[in-house]
C-alpha cells in the first residue's frame, strides 16, 4: 500500500486571492493612506514642520505623556534637532501616504507605517485616548501582512512578474 504525502500550503495567498479579501485590505490600506496624507496638510498648514513647531509639540509629549523615560529621551533628542526631525517626518508621512494610496511597495510601506504610527502612539500615551492610534497601528501591520497593495494597487501589476516578491 501507498501513501501519499502532501506539503503544507500557504493559506496566505490563498486568502489574498479571495476578491473580497483582497477589495477589504486594499480599502484599508487606501484610508491609512489617506489619513497621512490628510496629516501632512494638517501639521504643513499649522506649521508642525517648522523647527519650531515641532519642537513645541514634542517638548508637549515630553512634559505630558506617560512614555517611558527612555522614549522620552529619544524624544528629546528630536526636539533638540527638530530643524531636520521635522522635515524628515513631513517627507515620512507624504511618502507612506502616496504610496499606500496608489498601493505602490505597499509591504514595507506599512510596515514602516506600522513603526512609524507605534512610536507616535507611544509617544502619546496618556495625552489621548488609547485606541486614537492603536487601530491604525494594527490596521499598519495588517496591511503588511496581507499585501494589501494586489488589489486596486501598483502592487497588482508587479505581482504578474514576479508574484512571489516580498515587496508586494
Amino acid at each position: 500500500m501507498t501513501t501519499t504525502t502532501t506539503q503544507p500550503r500557504d493559506n496566505t495567498s490563498q486568502v489574498v486571492s479571495q476578491p473580497g479579501a483582497a477589495n477589504g485590505l486594499a480599502l484599508v490600506r487606501m484610508t491609512i493612506g489617506a489619513m497621512f496624507v490628510w496629516v501632512f496638510f494638517e501639521n504643513l498648514g499649522k506649521g508642525g514642520y517648522t523647527p519650531a513647531g515641532y519642537a513645541g509639540v514634542i517638548n508637549y509629549y515630553i512634559k505630558s505623556s506617560h512614555s517611558p523615560v527612555a522614549w522620552k529621551w529619544v524624544m528629546g533628542l528630536m526636539a533638540s534637532h527638530a530643524a531636520m526631525a521635522a522635515p524628515m517626518q513631513a517627507a515620512t508621512e507624504i511618502s507612506l501616504g502616496i504610496l499606500l494610496v496608489i498601493g505602490l511597495l505597499t509591504r514595507p510601506a506599512a510596515f514602516v507605517a506600522f513603526l512609524f504610527l507605534a512610536s507616535l502612539w507611544v509617544s502619546e500615551w496618556g495625552t489621548s485616548w488609547v485606541w486614537e492610534l492603536l487601530v491604525p497601528v494594527i490596521a499598519s501591520l495588517g496591511l503588511a501582512v496581507g499585501r494589501a497593495g494586489r488589489a486596486w494597487g501598483i502592487d497588482a501589476l508587479l505581482a504578474r512578474r514576479r508574484p512571489a516578491s516580498p515587496w508586494w
